[in-house]
């Protein structure tokens, strides 16, 4: 029982977090940003007493308010739904090969333009979270999935596993990312950000079904990526657990807690 009450005030502190970067409809960022900005144009026109020395820092106000907007989404539901980690256009869907075999990749490059909260794409548990030095190339470029700066994450649940990086490119310098290892997460759930243009990939079974095509826009949350038939969630369910089994000793079952 005492697990039970840690384990959930873990995943209320991990909400709380999330909370303070995301106040109201906005990311904190742009609170301070925007706010910052209006100050000094009010500054700016005070001292010159001329109102066109506070059209840039306006201007500018304008667009990190704009940038670090956090819209309401609604969060399909239904079995199987696997939903976009981020805003933006859909650039590419491609088999690729792992270590545990083919799997489907779909890239999603968001512009400056894009809302950059990031969410989960389906409910489950963080099984690793991993944060990986790298370059910055432009998002655009194929090369950028594995070499940029980017933090790779996998999500086990409703019978899959699916892994999403948050990669950063050419502008894009900061990820953040608030759960941990071991929390929770819910289908749609606001878990972090990645500043000023970036990309994001999601890494899908291979055989689920595609809801999305090159050149389609999507919406963090709201947008439907691709969908699990029952008997493909039931396949998959059973490589999890086997593989699950062979990783466990013989005596790991056993003891107290």
């Amino acid at each position: 029982m005492a697990l039970v009450k840690g384990s959930v005030r873990l995943t209320a502190l991990r909400h709380t977090r999330m909370d303070r970067i995301i106040v109201g409809i906005m990311v904190r960022d742009g609170y301070i940003y925007g706010l910052s900005l209006l100050a000094v144009a009010v500054v700016l026109a005070w001292f010159t007493g001329n109102w066109a020395w506070s059209i840039a820092p306006v201007l500018l106000a304008a667009f990190f308010l704009w940038f670090f907007r956090d819209p309401h989404r609604t969060i399909p539901t239904g079995p199987g739904l696997i939903v976009s980690p981020a805003d933006g256009l859909v650039t590419e869907t491609v088999t690729i090969a792992t270590t545990d075999g083919p799997r489907q990749r779909i890239s999603i490059f968001l512009n400056v333009f894009n809302v950059h909260v990031n969410r989960s794409p389906i409910a489950g548990v963080l099984t690793s979270v991993r944060y990986q030095k790298g370059m910055y190339l432009n998002a655009m470029n194929p090369e950028s999935a594995d070499r940029n700066e980017q933090n790779i994450v996998t999500v086990r649940g409703e019978g899959i596993e699916i892994t999403f990086k948050q990669i950063a490119g050419l502008i894009a310098r900061r990820i953040v990312f608030v759960p941990h290892k071991g929390d929770r997460v819910e289908r749609g759930q606001r878990v972090g950000l990645i500043k000023f243009g970036s990309r994001t990939d999601v890494v899908i079974p291979a055989d689920a079904i595609l809801r999305v095509k090159v050149g389609q826009k999507v919406k963090g949350g709201s947008s439907v990526l691709a969908e699990m038939g029952d008997g493909v969630r039931a396949a998959s369910v059973t490589r999890s657990a086997r593989s699950t089994s062979a990783s466990v000793p013989p005596d790991a079952t056993g003891g107290d807690l």
